[in-house]
């Protein structure tokens, strides 16, 4: 059964406050295999331009994929996650995540289409530091998959 449509726009309370560390930037930085120096390095991060060092372009999906879950969850809604996978994901930068940001992540569901009995939900993720300062927008493609004839 297609998922209703009258849940775009859906807006769910922001998350708590996620402070972001130099070593979960120094971990993504090494599991992404990005070697730039502004993300481990404070001083390397000062001589381009950063109070601290930065995050990885693609590290706010740590907490916007986390805030999607509200998303994912809602009863309301109906998504089969057993059927879910992720399709696509962009990001749109005001500034840099920086070591010592207090994030915070509110989900929008900004459309869902029916293509060939797919599910094709976009969900957005306004991040904000803790002074209400808007960071960056996320906004995540997830596809829940038709089940084919025999219900699987």
């Amino acid at each position: 059964m297609p998922l209703d449509p009258s849940f775009i726009g859906r807006t769910y309370p922001p998350t708590a406050p996620y402070e972001v560390g130099r070593e979960k930037i120094r971990e993504f930085a090494v599991a992404v295999g990005d070697a730039n120096p502004a993300y481990t390095d404070p001083e390397a991060a000062k001589a381009f331009g950063h109070p601290d060092v930065i995050a990885p372009p693609t590290f706010p999906f740590v907490i916007t994929y986390a805030a999607a879950a509200q998303v994912v969850t809602d009863p309301e809604l109906g998504l089969d996650y057993s059927r879910v996978v992720h399709g696509d994901q962009k990001f749109a930068y005001t500034r840099p995540v920086r070591a010592g940001d207090r994030l915070t992540v509110t989900v929008t569901i900004d459309s869902i289409k029916s293509l060939a009995g797919n599910d094709v939900l976009s969900v957005r993720g306004e991040v904000n530091d803790e002074s209400g300062e808007h960071v960056v927008t996320s906004v995540m493609t997830l596809v829940a998959r038709a089940a084919d004839e025999a219900g699987e």
